[in-house]
């Protein structure tokens, strides 16, 4: 992560986890993460309108020129860049991953401007819609509103590995003198 701002969210967000593959949605609250309040948004999955925009931060909004309730996220993008994006938010959802992607949009007299992308998954419940969260960010200033975004970089975060407490171990004793201990050759 390159922009400070998605550093921040990422250890806000990580913290809240703890030891979960991702939080709860009902977790994060608004307050520790005040000044970045603006460039936050919230994703809903639903499988015949994509992912829909619940919630955007008024500095999203402007950077992209428009208010984004109920507007589909991979619509912002190009069409050579759309099925990348859905794959990317699809592993975000579906395998809990943490996704930084770089983008570059274009202002209206055409001037490329790159921006962070932060995609965080909340955890799955059921009978409730899958949703993430993200952050949105410029590297530079303009003012005029980005268009046409296109992917130029991304990576997946996987949660880091677990210690196992010695409680843990000897639960996974299997037999009379036998141990097994996950991870280890």
């Amino acid at each position: 992560m390159k922009h400070p701002a998605s550093r921040e969210f990422f250890a806000y967000w990580d913290e809240k986890r703890g030891l979960n593959a991702a939080p709860d949605r009902s977790e994060l609250e608004p307050g520790p993460v005040r000044e970045l309040l603006g460039d936050i948004f919230v994703l809903s999955y639903d499988p015949a309108a994509g992912y829909p925009f619940r919630v955007a931060g008024t500095r999203v909004c402007a950077l992209l020129g428009q208010d984004l309730k109920g507007k589909e996220f991979t619509g912002l993008f190009e069409p050579a860049s759309r099925v990348e994006i859905e794959d990317i938010l699809g592993a975000v959802t579906a395998d809990k991953l943490a996704a930084v992607v770089g983008v570059t949009g274009r202002t209206s007299v055409g001037h490329p401007i790159p921006n962070e992308l932060l995609l965080l998954p909340f955890n799955t419940r059921a009978h409730m819609p899958m949703s993430l969260t993200g952050l949105m960010v410029s590297f530079v200033d303009s003012a005029h509103a980005l268009t046409d975004l296109t992917l130029t970089s991304w990576r997946y975060m996987g949660h880091p590995p677990q210690r196992f407490t010695p409680r843990i171990l000897r639960k996974l004793a299997v037999a009379r003198g036998l141990m097994v201990y996950e991870g280890l050759v």
